[in-house]
């Protein structure tokens, strides 16, 4: 399996050279296509507390105000992503509607790249984070300080849904990978799992795996976190797991706790 294009959100801020890099890091070892997609505010956003009709002088000067932002944000975006220096990088800036232009983008691509800030709630690229993860329900990858292709993958396993999901989407990765681990809480789970038939599943496709079970119950993240670290892990893949309510997404606790982690990088799929 391979990954042909990455796709990394650009805010027009001072993470964007950061998020390029992270992107071009996890295109180059597949030769794949890195999209830096500029992510403005969008303007149509802000149209409802205006009203309709005519724009009066406040109104006219914040929307003036927006747009010279965005074009300003635009020209720093692409600086940011050129200083990436990978050749088979591409720019796409998205103009109105943004969120339908972004949600067209991850759906032609592989994986979301995000630096920590977003998947944690802060900074103008948090609202994509969410509508990447819980509305596209796309294949995200956090990256944070020590991002590695090629080192110990660790992957969060019980058997669920949301876990088989990422394990399967990790195949690119885990097949680079110089090992991997399948790190497994059954006292922490409400249902019953066989991380062996995983090892098999991953065995049957050329990756091979140790398997590492945890022996206490009570929340799973910390002791996840804590077997990663052991393993020396690069990236740990998980699934995501949260609901809707009131206009908004809520990850779970254990997602939470693994979000607001400061290692590893994080691939993560709901």
């Amino acid at each position: 399996m391979s990954w042909a294009r990455i796709l990394a959100p650009l805010s027009g801020g001072h993470g964007d050279a950061a998020a390029a890099a992270a992107g071009a890091m996890l295109a180059a070892p597949f030769g794949a296509e890195l999209a830096c997609v500029y992510t403005p505010a969008d303007v149509a956003d802000v149209m409802p507390w205006m009203g309709e009709g005519f724009l009066g002088g406040v109104q006219t000067t914040a929307l003036e105000s927006l747009k010279e932002a965005t074009a300003a944000g635009e020209t720093s975006a692409r600086k940011a992503a050129a200083g990436c220096g990978y050749a088979k990088m591409q720019f796409v800036a998205l103009q109105t509607p943004v969120w339908a232009g972004l949600s067209a983008e991850s759906r032609l691509s592989d994986v979301v790249v995000f630096l920590p800030d977003p998947s944690r709630g802060r900074g103008p690229l948090a609202e994509a984070f969410q509508q990447m993860v819980a509305d596209e329900q796309r294949p995200v990858l956090i990256a944070r300080e020590g991002l590695k292709v090629g080192g110990v993958a660790a992957v969060a396993w019980d058997g669920g849904k949301e876990a088989s999901r990422a394990a399967r989407l990790a195949m690119p990765l885990l097949e680079k990978a110089s090992a991997v681990v399948i790190i497994g809480a059954p006292k922490a789970s409400s249902r019953a799992f066989d991380p062996a038939r995983l090892q098999a599943y991953y065995a049957a496709r050329g990756v091979k795996a140790s398997v590492e079970l945890l022996k206490d119950g009570g929340d799973a993240a910390p002791a996840i976190l804590h077997a990663a670290a052991a393993a020396k892990a690069d990236i740990l893949v998980a699934g995501a797991f949260g609901h809707p309510r009131l206009q908004e997404f809520i990850f779970g606790g254990t997602t939470r706790t693994l979000l607001n982690a400061d290692g590893p990088s994080l691939f993560l799929s709901h």
